[in-house]
């Protein structure tokens, strides 16, 4: 079995030995370590002893005696652990075998899930918990994706499970009042998670692949665990309609190409029809969310042949209603250029005018770029070079400041 191969089965197989060791220990550390183990005693004797005819039930059994030695080894739970041992044969203790870990991976999924996204753990700590438990990702790759130290990033998820462990948290479902704002906050995880992967922050890439293919794998398991809730829904068809510009999003050297120039026969035909599909099968069924509006926007201009043939008072429309249901200042930047491309530029870049005197604000590089085109439409074109100047001095991404600094230092033709 080759590197390749035995990440391949750890990938499909660490979240279900989790969830498995979570619901009979509650311990999330002491389960994480014991699925570690058993990943490294596979490291060792597959290579050497060949692989078993059923990994993941092999799995299950190291795992298992791995977590049972640490409760026997640990000298503060003795009494516990004889009482415990006193009652329930030492087998009983391990984890299902793989045939009844198939039947409860379903539901042992989107607790798991709903786990990492605990009210007690910040964002931050939800993101990187959800993918080092439920996505799989080694520390490294999340740091990597996060321009972190890698013991930054342990440091990290290691307080996230502390954390669980101080406020009491279960690996069980949250109660029927709990559960609409947990499920809100894995999809906004999910949706930070995909945002990264598709415009990284920094670095020298415009997209992290791994980090959107894992969000988009995520979010389809929580819309199969939940597919009468519209934004889960919406979030997907969401995500699907914007990975589907994947291929057309940059040049053969890397370069950043923008929505109007792009060759839309490049985009993904079978991605947007899946997410337009989910889209028309989510809106009718009640009060229509954030995502849900965002996917609409996104179908709008995947179903527009060209640029030239986008929709842009019906795009206006849905930020009016997107301003309504979630304000804040993305939204106004993304409503201003909608606003521009149907009024006309001065109409965007007056909605612009409040953004551009906050203080805080400004150090956004996608403002300035924003600003810079509306100007560039407005025809001040060295007021828009100013502009493209100094949102590529702010921008992190190396993929935007080139771009930035390419349309700074155009000049005017004549």
């Amino acid at each position: 079995m080759t590197d390749g191969d035995l990440e391949q089965v750890w990938r499909r197989s660490a979240p279900d030995l989790l969830a498995a060791l979570l619901r009979r220990t509650g311990d999330f550390g002491a389960a994480e370590d014991a699925v570690q183990e058993a990943l490294l005693a596979a490291a060792r004797q597959w290579p050497a002893d060949g692989t078993p005819d059923n990994p993941r039930a092999w799995l299950v059994r190291v795992a298992s005696r791995r977590l049972l030695d640490q409760r026997r080894a640990d000298q503060a739970r003795t009494d516990r652990e004889l009482r415990v041992t006193r009652q329930t044969p030492p087998e009983a203790l391990l984890a299902p075998a793989a045939d009844a870990l198939d039947e409860r991976a379903r539901d042992d999924s989107l607790t798991l899930l709903l786990l990492c996204c605990h009210p007690a753990l910040t964002r931050p700590s939800q993101v990187a918990l959800t993918l080092r438990a439920v996505a799989g990702l080694g520390t490294a790759q999340i740091a990597r994706a996060f321009l972190v130290p890698e013991a930054t990033m342990a440091q990290r998820i290691g307080r996230a499970k502390a954390r669980l462990g101080q406020v009491g948290a279960r690996f069980t479902l949250p109660s029927a009042e709990e559960l609409p704002d947990r499920v809100a906050a894995v999809a906004h995880v999910l949706y930070l998670i995909f945002t990264e992967g598709h415009t990284a922050s920094t670095g020298s890439g415009l997209t992290d692949l791994s980090l959107a293919d894992e969000a988009i794998h995520l979010t389809r398991q929580l819309h199969r665990h939940l597919p009468a809730v519209g934004e889960v829904t919406g979030l997907l068809a969401l995500m699907l309609l914007t990975d589907a510009r994947r291929a057309a999003r940059t040049r053969a050297d890397g370069s950043l190409v923008p929505l109007a120039e792009q060759d839309r026969s490049r985009w993904d035909r079978q991605q947007i029809a899946e997410g337009v599909r989910l889209l028309e099968a989510a809106l009718p069924t009640g009060p229509v969310g954030p995502y849900q509006l965002q996917a609409a926007i996104a179908a709008v201009h995947a179903e527009a042949p060209g640029a030239a043939d986008t929709d842009w008072a019906q795009i206006e429309t849905l930020y009016r209603m997107l301003d309504t249901v979630a304000p804040g200042p993305v939204v106004t930047l993304n409503h201003a250029v909608a606003v521009a491309m149907v009024d006309g530029p001065a109409a965007g870049l007056a909605m612009l005018q409040p953004l551009l005197e906050d203080r805080g604000l400004r150090r956004h590089h996608r403002l300035h770029a924003v600003h810079a085109h509306l100007l560039e439409m407005a025809g001040k074109d060295a007021e828009a070079r100013a502009a493209y100047a100094t949102a590529a001095r702010l921008a992190t991404s190396i993929p935007e400041q080139r771009y930035l600094n390419a349309k700074a230092s155009r000049r005017p033709p004549g």
